[in-house]
């Protein structure tokens, strides 16, 4: 069989909607795309149809039915948008937001589809911005300290309240009799691929990056007994799992699949992955120092190291996270495309709205534009992008934004330039830890949406002094995953 002619497609689970994207194996022409978005988004306030049932801070879930939905509609919606047969598909690859872990039964069933745990807040799938298990993170960093568990640097000498233990340990303290319901513990990058294929397998990204995977093994029972004698047999008895190399081929398409995607029967579909992860592959800067950063609603940053050093307050580094043979060090930043959606949602006088709209201008390009005339420092401000927390280097979700220097005159305007630069210096924090303790960083390679902002891509420039370059793929993640 020849590449000519045939089409893979790859579907990215991004934080709000899930995008499929229909790739020509021969060249890698992107032929088609479309989006479904979430029904329920993210669930911050109340559970589905429980207004009366207020849920506490810091809590962000979703319903996985819903990312199935994006099987039903997206998929085919891009294979017909492309203009493809899809007995032409000859392969089908996801990636997702992580660490988003859903709460399952043997089967797969997340609990939050049965009636008997529906009501229950711990039934849902926590997304990766579910911050509630912060202090379950504090007490599995701080046994960790005293231990001296060798895993412990690999994270940056702490783990984050977003990651798989933390979640775990948040639903057996809260509910237990729900924990002991749950049989596997599951990441949706993992999830989504065992609805397709019917195979459970799990990424050897996330089992690195977000389950304390190192070296072929977790946290030990010892370990995991001493938080909690309850949750000794967590590895055991929900999480381990036969683990698959990225790229490789969990299964084929079942047939219930099939119908959902209308794609052929039998096809092969990849093992998961995680969004940013796989946009190096999009990006094609596997390389080591090439620093990819993935904006969106949060930034995360990935780059490829020949060997393994310990940095501080980074998220990880994995013996083949991004790309076998090479170590992936990951960091990030909890907001960046959340602080300036949150600030023109509430902070930007109803004038503004007027003159973007007689300019034809959505809000964000309108204050880009006035941003852009000032000279740099004219404001006066000096801004902290910690509005959802800090992920690196200080691993702190409990932290908070802050703006210094305003002023009777200080305009919002300024803020808002003042908050872009805020992420660029989030950036350069990590930048400047990682080449400090022995991870040469050469070039900043930037994806996302928020690349279409030419002043905030300026401002990451001048800040970072790196050499800068953007994914021009608006799909970047569904293109590395097909």
């Amino acid at each position: 069989m020849t590449s000519a002619g045939k089409y893979t497609v790859g579907v990215d689970f991004g934080t709000l909607s899930g995008r499929a994207l229909v790739v020509r194996v021969s060249d890698g022409s992107e032929l088609g795309s479309a989006e479904h978005r979430y029904p329920h988004a993210v669930i911050t306030d109340h559970l589905p149809g429980r207004p009366g049932t207020p849920l506490p801070p810091d809590y962000a879930l979703q319903v996985p039915a819903d990312y199935v939905e994006v099987l039903r509609t997206a998929v085919p919606a891009a294979v017909r948008n492309a203009g493809v047969d899809p007995a032409d598909v000859i392969g089908l690859a996801t990636d997702f937001t992580a660490c988003t872990m859903i709460p399952t039964r043997h089967d797969g069933t997340p609990l939050c589809d049965l009636d008997r745990w529906s009501d229950r807040r711990h039934a849902y799938a926590k997304l990766w911005r579910h911050h509630a298990a912060q202090p379950q993170a504090d007490r599995i960093n701080r046994l960790a300290a005293q231990r001296g568990e060798p895993w412990l640097p690999r994270y940056g000498g702490l783990i984050s309240s977003e990651w798989e233990f933390a979640k775990a340990l948040e639903i057996l303290d809260e509910d237990p009799e729900l924990y002991a319901a749950v049989d596997r513990w599951v990441e949706a990058a993992d999830w989504i691929v065992w609805q397709l294929c019917g195979t459970y397998v799990r990424n050897v990204c996330t089992a690195g990056y977000k389950a304390i995977r190192q070296d072929g093994r977790y946290p030990s029972r010892e370990f995991l007994a001493a938080l909690d004698p309850a949750f000794a047999d967590v590895v055991a008895d929900k999480i381990d799992q036969p683990i698959g190399r990225l790229g490789d081929r969990a299964g084929g398409l079942t047939a219930e699949a099939a119908a959902w995607t209308g794609l052929p029967e039998g096809i092969p579909v990849a093992v998961g992955n995680v969004d940013a992860h796989v946009t190096a592959a999009a990006a094609d800067a596997l390389d080591p120092g090439r620093l990819v950063a993935i904006m969106g609603t949060s930034t995360c940053h990935v780059v490829n190291g020949s060997v393994m050093q310990p940095v501080p307050g980074m998220c990880g580094v994995v013996d083949g996270g991004i790309v076998e043979g090479l170590w992936g060090y990951e960091a990030g930043q909890s907001g960046v495309g959340d602080i300036f959606a949150w600030f023109v949602e509430q902070c930007v006088p109803g004038r503004y709205e007027q003159e973007a709209a007689a300019a034809g201008r959505t809000l964000h390009e309108h204050l880009t534009a006035l941003a852009s005339t000032q000279e740099v420092g004219r404001h006066g401000l000096i801004a902290l992008d910690w509005h959802s927390g800090n992920r690196s280097v200080l691993v702190d979700h409990h932290l908070s934004g802050v703006i210094v220097g305003q002023t009777l005159a200080t305009t919002c305007v300024d803020q808002y330039r003042a908050l872009l630069e805020a992420t660029a210096f989030g950036t350069r924090v990590i930048v400047e830890t990682l080449q400090r303790h022995g991870v040469p960083i050469v070039e900043l390679v930037v994806a996302g949406g928020l690349v279409k902002n030419s002043l905030l891509m300026q401002i990451y420039a001048d800040v970072t002094g790196l050499p800068l370059s953007c994914v021009e793929s608006a799909q970047a993640p569904a293109l590395g995953a097909a």
